[in-house]
């Protein structure tokens, strides 16, 4: 019938709607549109109804029937994404990626620093006397180094980020494209001292050995919590659960936001202390407004 039919009428225009059904062995469907129902001229015509008419082949029963249907109902039975739909879905996947990625990397992080963690102090408590000096230069040196890490990326944001490597830098200030940007290399490279620190601490014993494990663990912990609360919470690059509704954590990511808009000349350049950064310039009302 679909042959007589396009014998008939030479002047029609055949659509496959539908997906390729080789394997599922479902029904494949064709619209036969009239050509001339195509054209658009510069005289003004009476409307008229469209008519499509579906050719629907079963594979299995190998049995071939012609349905008639408006163009109205056709376009109905069509599923249409706008742009907008397309980009939801687009930041729902890239949400979900790099919120696989934050929570195999916590993981893996956490286990292995909670084993190291168990496994130094096991040395430290060997014997008859315990090694309360390295203990306490180990903890001191990991909320040290925790703290230090503040002053550290504050500096390294305004004279570095924003100045030589701002071509890295950028993909942050700009809209992303995928789960990852350029900036998310500096993560990298601050693992880099933690891994050779807490590596040199684990398999050494010692004063100094201990120090540099602490630091090494302090490093690592301002990291994840960096990333928690930057791309988690600020750019919502995954979701943080109870970590959203912390008020000074919600000061921190209003701080941030203020950064990006460039309203205080870029400030603050710090994360965790970036309120007290905004009060030294007055800033406290634009951080309330924000917040």
């Amino acid at each position: 019938m679909a042959s007589g039919m396009s014998s008939a009428n030479s002047s029609v225009v055949t659509y496959l709607l539908g997906r390729n059904t080789f394997f599922t062995g479902k029904a494949i469907s064709k619209a036969i549109i009239p050509r001339s129902s195509l054209r658009q001229g510069t005289q003004k015509r009476k409307p008229k109804s469209l008519s499509m008419c579906f050719v629907t082949a079963d594979k299995n029963e190998g049995t071939t029937k012609v349905e008639k249907k408006t163009f109205v109902q056709a376009q109905n039975e069509i599923k249409f994404f706008s742009p907008a739909e397309e980009r939801q879905a687009r930041k729902r996947s890239e949400k979900q990626t790099y919120l696989v990625a934050a929570i195999v990397s916590s993981l893996g992080i956490s286990s292995m620093a909670v084993l190291a963690i168990h496994h130094r102090f096991s040395w430290q408590t060997e014997g008859s006397e315990l090694q309360l000096l390295e203990m306490f230069g180990t903890f001191a040196l990991s909320v040290g180094a925790a703290v230090g890490m503040e002053f550290w990326a504050r500096w390294a944001h305004r004279t570095l980020w924003h100045a030589s490597l701002w071509h890295m830098h950028k993909s942050h200030h700009r809209p992303r494209d995928g789960p990852f940007e350029l900036n998310d290399i500096f993560a990298v490279i601050n693992a880099v001292p933690a891994i050779a620190l807490l590596s040199y601490g684990f398999f050494h014993k010692g004063i100094v050995p201990g120090l540099c494990f602490g630091a090494g663990l302090g490093i690592t912990v301002f990291g994840m919590a960096y990333m928690f609360v930057h791309d988690g919470l600020v750019h919502r690059r995954f979701p943080v659960g109870p970590i959203a509704h912390v008020p000074y954590l919600r000061k921190v990511a209003a701080a941030h936001q203020l950064h990006h808009s460039e309203k205080f000349n870029g400030l603050p350049y710090g994360l965790f202390l970036g309120p007290q950064e905004l009060e030294e310039v007055e800033g406290t009302e634009g951080l309330d407004k924000e917040t």
